[in-house]
């Protein structure tokens, strides 16, 4: 975790070197006062001298300010190198996720990486500040400040060090408890924020199920939580405070009893004495640094683990040593494919998979939920990698393609439609930043969205709100069938991505399809049969098995699956839009 966390301290090194340079010196300064100023009380008070008092005052003077100088650098140098250190963390972690296979995003939640990019990194950048300030401050005060006791009366500094071996002790015993705590909060944590982004991003369907309290008493619950965790943490750190007090307060009355026997008898003066409770709490108060740091650390290891965890993920899915840079035609071939989500599971998602599918085909697939159907598809742009068998492209076998090649050639409209921030043309380009705007405007006349486009205000300019708040379902979907469009690809998968369309409208969109891009593989997957009737050739699947392939008319004939499906939509009276024949 350390060597993975500290890669990400580049370009931050001076800073981060400058800072515990000039804490140390703060402290240097610091610890020269009580010895200038016992020697004023020693030396020019008792003696009358003034001029020694002048001089020991002035550089009394130049010390603290000098004090004051490294101090502020170190201040200046130690926020430069922690928000340094934070900005990289964050960089580091959102690169990294974008690497991620499917496979990988699926073992980390959304609400998972939205708290260890937020919360988690924002402990460790202030951790890492208090380390390079007060991790080096406390510590060099505390060893400066016990070595200078002992130089003046080593009798004396004997009970700070025994005081510090004592609170040692207890901080160590407290950070071992509060620990367990902190891991457990941070688990809380990302339930909180699941609950949270759910709300925000489903308000809409909160409200038309008023469920307004049930989500209320859900993100209750899961404060509660919270608060109930770092509530046994912080009981436990809230004994650091009295041990602290009680400590000092035992220490001054010890150092008094046994300085005032000793300058009774002759053998400490009044300004060694001063020395030496100046000193006192200077190591006192570095220990409660040292507590409030342990406290820090311990909460950023927590953090840290979590952030480090992203930063180590490593991509399932890579690229090739010497990959294929081109995508010859849109053959799909899968060889004796079997797939699981997990390695190491024993049942599989898609079991003996063999298809052979020529290059402009247009393929429709059917099934119920839970067949595998996304499975399938997702394994030709390489989402997902097979568990066994293989997947061919092109003839040529998917992980050997360049990730990138593979993708822009083989072109897919997701179950989850997903529109972003920004205009029309900006969401469009997203399939190709080149295109100019009539290459847009085609697109969108072969996905039927060209119509609902011209009519809106500000045309292709108009702004689209997050998550596409602001269009239709079925909007949405045309919308992304033409960013699919203008990748010009090979292969186009629709995954369910006409659902929200009218048979009307979904009808055009095949009809483009076949006059426009002949060329092009295309594979839809349609819970409608007539949004697949008429492909050149159709799949059922069951239970991760392909149960028939064949022609509407071949299927009809010799796939009970296909037929009971067939028979119970048309007697239904046809699809949503189509009226039913009178009974």
């Amino acid at each position: 975790m350390l060597s993975t966390l500290g890669k990400q301290i580049r370009g931050y090194w001076k800073d981060s070197i400058l800072t515990p340079v000039f804490m140390i010196l703060e402290v240097l300064f610091e610890m020269l006062i009580p010895l200038l100023m016992g020697s004023i009380i020693d030396d020019g008070i008792r003696k009358g001298d003034m001029n020694h008092i002048y001089l020991v005052g002035s550089v009394m003077v130049v010390a603290a300010g000098l004090g004051l100088f490294a101090g502020i650098m170190g201040g200046k140098y130690g926020a430069s190198a922690a928000t340094g250190f934070a900005k990289n963390l964050r960089q580091a972690m959102f690169e990294n996720i974008q690497t991620f296979s499917f496979s990988n995003i699926d073992k980390f939640s959304t609400s998972g990486l939205v708290t260890r990019m937020t919360t988690d990194v924002t402990n460790l950048q202030n951790a890492y500040q208090m380390i390079l300030r007060m991790c080096m401050r406390a510590p060099a005060s505390l060893l400066c400040a016990m070595a200078m006791a002992f130089y003046v009366n080593a009798r004396i500094a004997s009970i700070f060090l025994i005081a510090v071996l004592a609170l040692g002790g207890v901080l160590f015993v407290l950070i071992r408890i509060t620990m367990k705590y902190f891991n457990q909060v941070f688990k809380k944590y990302d339930k909180l924020n699941e609950s949270v982004q759910e709300n925000v991003s489903a308000i809409r369907v909160v409200k038309a199920y008023a469920r307004e309290e049930h989500e209320k008493e859900k993100f209750s619950a899961a404060s509660e939580n919270i608060y109930r965790m770092f509530v046994k943490a912080e009981r436990l750190v809230a004994l650091n405070s009295p041990i602290m007090q009680f400590t000092v307060y035992a220490c001054i009355l010890l150092i008094s009893w046994v300085a005032a026997n000793m300058i009774v008898g002759g053998s400490l003066s009044t300004g060694d004495l001063t020395q030496l409770l100046s000193y006192c709490m200077n190591i006192l108060m570095s220990l409660m640094m040292l507590s409030m740091i342990f406290v820090m650390v311990t909460l950023s290891i927590a953090s840290g683990e979590r952030v480090a965890e992203v930063l180590e993920e490593k991509a399932d899915i890579v690229n090739p040593e010497r990959p294929v840079m081109e995508v010859s035609d849109g053959e799909v071939v899968f060889e004796h494919v079997n797939f699981s989500y997990k390695k190491d599971a024993e049942d599989m998602v898609l079991r003996d998979i063999c298809l052979t599918v020529r290059s402009g085909e247009t393929i429709g697939i059917l099934g119920g939920t839970g067949s595998a159907k996304s499975s399938l598809v997702n394994l030709i742009s390489r989402l997902y990698d097979v568990t066994e068998g293989n997947v061919r492209v092109g003839g040529v076998d998917v992980r050997e393609y360049d990730l990138e090649v593979l993708r822009n050639q083989v072109s897919v409209v997701l179950q989850k439609n997903v529109l972003f921030s920004g205009t029309i043309l900006e969401n469009l380009r997203w399939g190709n930043p080149d295109a100019d705007q009539e290459e847009c405007i085609r697109a969108c006349r072969l996905a039927c969205a060209d119509e609902f486009i011209q009519k809106m205000p500000k045309g292709y300019d108009t702004y689209i709100e997050q998550g596409g708040s602001n269009v239709s379902g079925g909007q949405k979907q045309r919308i992304c069938i033409a960013r699919a469009l203008l990748k010009k690809p090979k292969i186009l998968i629709l995954d369910d991505s006409t659902s929200a369309v009218d048979t009307a409208t979904d009808g055009k969109i095949r009809k483009a399809f076949r006059e426009e891009i002949p060329g092009t593989t295309k594979f839809i997957i349609a819970q409608r049969i007539s949004s697949i009737q008429d492909c050149d050739r159709i799949i059922v699947m069951e239970e991760g098995r392909v149960d028939g392939f064949g022609t509407h008319q071949e299927l009809l004939e010799k796939n009970e699956i296909y037929r009971d499906v067939y028979d119970s939509q048309m007697s239904g009276g046809g699809d949503f839009d189509e009226p039913g024949e009178e009974e």
